[in-house]
This record gives C-alpha cells, structure tokens and sequence, in this order.
C-alpha cells in the first residue's frame, strides 16, 4: 500500500486505453483502468515488480502513432486483494504506474494528451471542477 507521499498529485479520469509491453521476451497487451498526467493503473494478472521500470507503448486514439512511454511500477494488487484509495476500493488486478518523463517536452507533450482525454472521458465542466479543486488542495 503507497504511503501518503507517494499518492498521486493529479486528478485522474476513468478511461480504457490499450498498452503493450514486454516482459521476459513476451509481449502483453493490457488496458488502463484510468489516467493522470503522472501515472496510470494498468489490469492485469500478472504485474511486474515493484520498482521494475519498463518502455510501453500507450494507444491514444486521437494520435496516430502510439506515445512509448518510460513507467516504473509503484504498487500492485493481486487477483482477491482489494485496495483502498481516494476513489473508494478496488479490486480490479493490476499494477500503478508513474510516467517517467525523458525531458520537458515530452512531459508537456504527455500532459497536453492527457488532460485531452481527461476532458473527453469527464466533460470540460467537471474536468474544470475537479481541476480547480485539485488547485486550491496544493495551496
């Protein structure tokens, strides 16, 4: 279980979106349970490690190519586990993963998508709700 520090910053927005990694030679295709512009959740049943840190590719269907994209594993759950966080309990098997940003640019670029599908998956009033609500909280 993360500890209070190590709770994500950013809101997040429900939303399915298709990764492929690989790991030991295979690849997997998995889906995100839901999006910020720090990290994801993946689904799966068979997480890597905590601390493993990985190249996958995100598809975004408003961008042609895929965004590859440097995660390190934060958190799992196990398949039976079910795990509390401020959207309530979950128990959906997988593994938190925060963005690992090369530079700059493809931090902002990476952000900029995301609080694109943020708005699509929310609606621009509420995604500007919880928006400003995650502003006055940093204050």
């Amino acid at each position: 279980m993360p500890q209070p520090h190590e709770r994500r910053q950013e809101e997040r927005a429900p939303i399915e979106l298709r990764v492929e990694y690989q790991r030991l030679n295979r690849f997997f295709y998995d889906y995100t349970k839901n999006i910020s512009k720090g990290g994801t959740f993946i689904q799966t049943k068979k997480p890597l490690d905590v601390g493993t840190q990985f190249l996958f590719k995100l598809l975004v269907p408003s961008m042609g190519e895929p965004m590859v994209l440097l995660g390190e594993v934060r958190w799992i759950l196990h398949e039976g586990e079910t795990r509390h966080d401020d959207d309530g309990d979950t128990n959906t098997p997988g593994m938190g993963i925060r963005f690992i940003y090369k530079d700059t640019n493809q931090q902002e670029l990476v952000e900029r998508e995301v609080e694109k599908l943020m708005v699509s998956s929310l609606g621009p009033r509420l995604y500007a709700r919880l928006h400003d609500m995650g502003d006055k909280h940093e204050d």
